[in-house]
Formats: structure tokens, C-alpha cells, sequence
């Protein structure tokens, strides 16, 4: 049985990362299939540290998985499209909604946010006639009151992950 503290320590968030958790982060964000003995040997440690430094940093919530980067282009989804959307103010409004532009087919991103608009909707699709009938999801609902929509022209960056500056070796 785990104690008071230690669940209270577990629930804790991280405020830091040391240099060697920072670096290996950095090289599984480059490629997560890399093996722990490589990472190992370039930073010269041995493989039971790597190993478990990257079990601890899954364990804290630091690392949340490890996935395949699809480029939606080639399988033909290259429309991307912004949607900011203005919703009735209510009562847990913020999840109900967001939920169901959650569910939107082609909706890979949903953000509440602060300011005029209520969200923020990130979606992929194959032609016009695929964003007409998202757009058509949102105008038949009573919850939402205005929305403004941007396509894409070009992407020029799209890449989420945090990359760590370390500081150089003494």
C-alpha cells in the first residue's frame, strides 16, 4: 500500500528536466523506434539508466506514447481547414460543445480558447464538397452562433514536438 506522500508526490507536476532526461527526450522525439542501447552509448551511459529514465519519464505523464507521423497529404486528406467558432454561452458549455466538434468527422484538433472566439477547430479534408458538409455540422446547430473559416494555402511549419536546448558539455 502506497503512501499519503507518495501518491501525492506521484501527482506532482514536474517543474524540470535535467540535462540527461532533456537529451533524451530529444533524441526520442528524432526517432522514438531509436534502441535504448544506442541512445545509450551516445550519451555515454549505461543502458539500465537510459532505460530507466525513460520508464520514469512514461510513469510522470512526460511521455504520453510513442506514434507514427502519417503525412494526411498523400492519403488525400490535403485540405486542412481553421474554423474559429463562436458558441452559446451555458452552463459546461465549454466541454459539451467541444465535444461535439470533437466528433466531427475529419476533426483532429478542438481547442477552447479565450478571446472572441469560443474555439479553435483544426480539420483535414478531401475536396470542397467534404468541407461543405463539416461546415454544415456547425451552421444546423443550435449551439453555435457564428463561425469563420480558413483553408490552408500552404503549410510552412507543423511540428509539436519540444525540443530541449542543452547545455554543452564542461
Amino acid at each position: 500500500m502506497t503512501s499519503e506522500l507518495e501518491t501525492i508526490n506521484k501527482l506532482k507536476r514536474r517543474s524540470f528536466l535535467d540535462e540527461i532526461d532533456k537529451k533524451i527526450l530529444n533524441f526520442l522525439q528524432k526517432n522514438c523506434r531509436r534502441p535504448v542501447l544506442e541512445i545509450a552509448k551516445k550519451l555515454d551511459l549505461p543502458k539500465s539508466t537510459v532505460n530507466y529514465r525513460i520508464k520514469r519519464l512514461e510513469q510522470e505523464g512526460i511521455i504520453k506514447g510513442y506514434h507514427a507521423k502519417i503525412d494526411a497529404s498523400v492519403l488525400g486528406e490535403d485540405i486542412q481547414v481553421i474554423i474559429q467558432v463562436r458558441a452559446k454561452f451555458g452552463q459546461g458549455y465549454a466541454e459539451s460543445i467541444g465535444n461535439t466538434l470533437a466528433e466531427i468527422p475529419g476533426v483532429w484538433g478542438v481547442y477552447f480558447v479565450y478571446g472572441e472566439s469560443d474555439f479553435i477547430v483544426m480539420a483535414r479534408s478531401k475536396n470542397r464538397e467534404e468541407i461543405y458538409e463539416k461546415m454544415n455540422n456547425l451552421y444546423n446547430s443550435n449551439d453555435i452562433e457564428r463561425t469563420t473559416t480558413f483553408i490552408v494555402g500552404k503549410k510552412i511549419k507543423e511540428d509539436q514536438r519540444m525540443f530541449f536546448s542543452i547545455s554543452p558539455d564542461k
